[in-house]
Order: structure tokens, then sequence, then C-alpha cells
């Protein structure tokens, strides 16, 4: 069974066609203009491929795993053609397992909710929260934030050094940070990880974007990552992996679809049989279109080549770097120094509020970046050297000459930016640093917002 799907782009021109490419934003300055989507790190837009295929499959929705008529076997089809796709897109092993989730985060609470009793989890104070939460039902070790690769391969081998081999253990890593965008060293972590006993799940969200990513060839147990940071937002995350934990858990999920049968006991209870496979985790009617959405990116962009994508990505890369090279008040974060690293570059700018300093961006620029802590608050506190506290009013300079900042402002891009986006970016940071801001701001609702309760 098959349904339409759009005619792969034989082009090897970047950027990748994405949905929102020439919507125009308003400047509050006046006029409108072409909208920077310089976000990716946070939620990346969709393909304008996986929009035409979701499209193109949507008059054939119907149940999945659930009815004997065509659009419920066709569906269900493209459901499980959608986990083959995404276990050849992670070159997965054979017996591995492919959960479709709805994001990375819910990826890795599954993973905790299977963890085997007793189990020991590792995991650097580096990691974004949907990595450094979830194990609240297991013996924590937090690990200090290196200062390069290989002292990361060192803190984590002293870490393991002293527990036993022969009890559980897990790791838990980024592959790609989603603040510095600096590369983790996963195949060493693995090394490491392998050679005391313990297991390696790896946090893809922000790698697997940009890079490819290979379960046989990085030798991590299970990898994770998100569908809307891959060109699909629709919903849908995955968690593919090693089959054991999983089997052995109880469902994430009790209900439909995960129990293979249900049976009533003569006093009153229950007896369940539940399924062994993925959908044993995958209760209640699945997302089939965000699945395929997913499947559709990893198709899109391994035609694409990661060759060519990480080429044109470390030209955008150089373009910010050495485009702010000569501003001095601007300051990039990083751990690892000037290490390899994917479109994602944190900063600050002395003597401005971060808040204050993104809004600028976009009301006068139609430039959207991220300001904030990221949700990897002790990385960042730990980058910028700062005490948690509340954010200042935002318009009032974040911090004075010398000072320590209270958070930081982000820039991403990927596969569909365009390189007109980048040096717009580029030239607005120059502009403000240089003239100031051409508008007055004010905080609204904990934001720093355009103050136009004075103006035309």
């Amino acid at each position: 069974m098959s349904v339409p799907t759009a005619a792969a782009d034989q082009s090897v021109c970047a950027p990748l066609p994405v949905l929102g490419r020439d919507v125009t934003v308003p400047l509050v300055t006046g006029g409108e203009v072409t909208y920077a989507a310089l976000d990716y790190a946070a939620s990346a837009p969709a393909l304008q491929r996986v929009w035409d295929d979701v499209a193109a499959y949507a008059p054939y929705y119907g149940s999945v795993h659930r009815g004997a008529g065509y659009l419920s076997q066709l569906s269900t089809d493209l459901f499980e053609n959608a986990r083959r796709t995404v276990a050849e897109f992670l070159d997965c092993r054979t017996g591995d397992q492919v959960v479709f989730t709805r994001s990375t985060t819910d990826s890795l609470n599954l993973l905790a909710a299977a963890l085997p009793d007793g189990c020991e989890v590792f995991v650097f104070e580096t990691e974004h929260h949907a990595s450094l939460l979830p194990w609240r039902d297991a013996r924590v070790t937090y690990l200090d934030a290196p200062d390069s690769p290989r002292r990361a391969v060192e803190t984590l081998e002293h870490a393991l050094a002293g527990r036993d081999p022969h009890g559980p253990a897990l790791v838990c890593v980024t592959g790609a940070s989603n603040v510095t965008g600096e590369l983790w060293p996963v195949r060493e972590l693995a090394a490491a990880a392998h050679a005391h006993g313990a297991r390696i799940v790896l946090d893809a969200a922000q790698l697997a974007p940009h890079h490819p990513v290979s379960v046989r060839e990085l030798d991590v147990d299970w990898v994770a990552f998100s569908g809307h940071k891959l060109y699909a937002p629709f919903g849908s995350g995955v968690l593919a992996g090693r089959s054991d934990w999983l089997r052995e858990a109880e469902p994430y999920l009790a209900g439909g679809g995960a129990s293979r049968t249900v049976t009533r006991r003569a006093d009153g209870g229950v007896d369940v049989e539940w399924h062994d496979s993925a959908a044993r985790h995958e209760a209640g009617s699945p997302n089939v279109i965000g699945a395929y959405a997913v499947a559709s990116a990893c198709k899109a962009l391994t035609e694409a080549g990661f060759d060519t994508l990480i080429a044109r990505e470390e030209q955008l890369i150089r373009t910010v770097r050495e485009g702010l090279a000569d501003v001095p008040e601007v300051r990039f974060l990083s751990l690892f120094g000037d290490a390899p690293r994917v479109g994602v570059l944190s900063f600050v700018v002395e003597g401005w509020n971060s808040s204050h300093f993104a809004a600028a961006l976009s009301a006068e620029y139609g430039i959207g970046v991220r300001d904030g802590l990221f949700c990897a608050h002790p990385l960042v506190r730990t980058l910028l050297g700062s005490d948690p506290q509340s954010q200042g009013e935002c318009g009032a300079p974040e911090a004075a000459p010398g000072e320590k900042s209270l958070n930081a402002i982000r820039v991403s891009f990927g596969a569909g930016t365009p390189d007109e986006h980048v040096e717009r970016f580029v030239r607005a940071v120059r502009e403000l640093v240089r003239d100031g801001a051409r508008w007055s701001y004010r905080t609204e609702d904990g934001r720093c917002v355009p103050d136009t309760s004075d103006r035309a």
C-alpha cells in the first residue's frame, strides 16, 4: 500500500526549502522585513518536503493497528515503515527497538521509568534539563562541567571507577550542547561507560539535525531525539536502542495498544499480557502523522547529504564568529574553546540586558533568537559565573562593564537558513552595540517588549 509523496529535491543547493521562508514581519520602526528565524535549537521550521509528504498523506489518514479498512491498513503500514526508516537513519543494530514518543524529554523519561532496580545514573551538569532531570527514582551522580573533551572522558572514568561493575548503571550525555553547540566525544564516553559495565544513552536532540548519528559507530545503547528539532514539528520523538530494559519494564503508559490480551479474573480483577515490542510503550492511538513526518525528515536529510549540510553550516558559523570577532563587547560562551560545533552559538553583550538585546533584534531587525538560560540552567550559570537571581528590568543595562551577566542570547541555524539571515544578524549586532537601540522597551509579563505607549 502506498500514498502519494512529495518528489525528492534533487538539487544539492542549500538552503533546503522550509516553511516560513517568505514570511514577513512588521518592524517597530516602520515597514516589514522577511523574518530571519535563528532559533533552530528550540524548534526548527518544517522542511517543505516534510510538509508536502504530510499533506499528501492526510486524506488517507486512518486508525493505526485498529481497523480492517483500507485506510487503517495503509496508515498502519505507513507507521511501521516510518519506524524502519528511523532505524536506518540511526544505523540501529539488529534487535534494537524504535519507540515513537512525543519528544526527547518524553523519550528520556520513558527510559528513566525502565531502569532496573538499583540502577546508578551518571550525568554531567552541562546537560539540557531533558537529560538532567528525569532520573528521580535512581541514585544520580552529577558530574562537573569539563573544560575539554578529554577532561569529559577522564571525569566520567573517575566517577565510574569506584562502582560495582556488576550492578546496572547508565550514563546520559548530549551529542551537541544546546547552549554552546560544541560536539561531545560520544564514542570515547561510550567506550569508558562500557569498560566499567555501564550503558549509555545519547541525547541527540541537537546532534541529529546537523550530523549523522550511527548507533553502531558511536556504540551507544540508546539514542533520543525530537522531531520538532529535525524539521518535523508535529509532536513526535524517538527513543531507539537496546530492547531488554524496555521489554522488561512496566509499560510507560497503561492502555490500549500496549496490551496484547486482557482477561477478567474470578476475583474480579484483571490479568494483562503486555506486548514485548515497541508497542509496549506506545499505548493509545499513536501520532502517525508525527512519526511519518520524522521519517520524511530523515529521508530528506539523508538525500541532501550531511557532508554538504555540514560544510554549509560551518560557513555560517564562520560568518558569525568572524563578523563579530572585532566587537569586544560580544563574548561567546564555550566549554571547550575553539572546538567543532553545530550551528548553535550563545553569547553575552557587555553592558546589555540579554532580554533587551534579543527584543531589539526582533522588533528592529525582524530576527528571532532566544535569550535566557535555555533549559540548561546549571551550564549557563557555570559559563557566566553567575549565581541564580532574577533578571532586571529590560530597559536597564543588565551588567555594567566588568560585572557578570545573568543570562545569555542564543543564535542557532541549520539546513534551511539563508545566508542573508545570518549576515543580517551580524550587521544588527554590530549596529546595536555601536549605536544602541532605536526604540524604548519595557517589561511585560516577564518579557522585554517595545514600549508603544507614547508612540504612534
